[in-house]
């Protein structure tokens, strides 16, 4: 297929991420086996790769170099992979399956599934923090400083804890907006800036409308996972569908209804796609993407 139309280049994107992923994995014949094993099962063959395909979509913007931008995108990917392992846990969400395929923890056990996380999380530093052809140290510094940050406790991982603390709770859509700018939208942003910090350096308005779209979209794509969750079967998703009803976890759905929500994610959509047209037609693959990630549901 073509890689000219979007379906070719979301394809030929998703096959480069699995095989640069599949280089960057440990070996599975070294030890410690299981670990390389189940680090491997978790990362590899799943998911529609968002997150990647946001970090090449804004490389190409960037004018950026393919393969420095695989690696970012595969470190941003490992980050996600852990955040899964984890949030399947017992002790997080509790849930038993994952991209169509029993979770880590119960494909080979807790402690196993704590470590595949731990594992994931510091290889993707390392992997951020090899060199990059042409991209300066200062640059490549304030790229791991991002990661960082979207994934801690001012990102994912802060918003993983009001989540679990939220559930039974009625927030309001300013609370709900904090949280999932954090659990969801924060590793989204970072896609998006760090494809195209491996790119040509972008004046502070370019920045600026790049973030404005990426912070949009990553509650847009929050927005339709809840949609989801209530109008998707398990065989869809890949998960467990109506979990969150079923744990009393506040939703846009759940504070919305059905019908408002799918409005804000296309008011959001809107919102997003005006901040492009600075970019013209620079910025097609994003806004294409940007189409692809609201049109999941409706």
């Amino acid at each position: 297929m073509a890689n000219n139309t979007f379906t070719g280049w979301m394809t030929h994107t998703q096959q480069t991420v699995e095989c640069t992923l599949e280089a960057l994995l440990p070996n599975p014949a070294r030890a410690p086996q299981m670990l390389h094993e189940a680090m491997r099962y978790s990362t590899l063959q799943g998911g529609k790769r968002v997150r990647p395909l946001l970090a090449f979509a804004a490389g190409e913007l960037a004018g950026a170099d393919a393969a420095n931008v695989a690696r970012v995108a595969c470190a941003v990917e490992m980050i996600h992979a852990y955040s899964l392992v984890h949030d399947d846990m017992p002790c997080m969400d509790d849930d038993v399956l994952r991209r169509g395929k029993p979770t880590c923890h119960v494909q080979y056990d807790e402690a196993t599934a704590l470590l595949v996380g731990d594992a994931l999380q510091t290889l993707a530093f390392d992997v951020l923090a090899s060199p990059l052809a042409g991209v300066d140290a200062a640059r490549q510094l304030a790229m791991v400083k991002l990661l960082a940050h979207a994934s801690g406790h001012a990102g994912m991982a802060g918003g993983q804890a009001i989540d679990l603390s939220s559930v039974g709770t009625a927030l309001n859509q300013p609370e709900l907006e904090f949280m999932h700018m954090l659990k969801t939208g924060a590793l989204i942003r970072a896609a998006v800036l760090l494809g195209a910090y491996c790119g040509q350096v972008l004046s502070d308005a370019e920045n600026s409308a790049l973030d404005h779209f990426a912070k949009r979209m990553g509650l847009a794509f929050q927005v339709v996972d809840d949609v989801l969750d209530c109008e998707a079967d398990t065989a869809t998703l890949g998960k467990t569908a109506g979990k969150d009803a079923a744990n009393d976890k506040p939703t846009y759905v759940s504070l919305m209804g059905l019908g408002e929500a799918k409005q804000f994610a296309r008011d959001l959509y809107d919102d997003a796609l005006a901040a492009l047209a600075p970019f013209g037609d620079r910025a097609d693959r994003l806004k294409q993407l940007a189409d692809y990630i609201v049109a999941r549901s409706f």
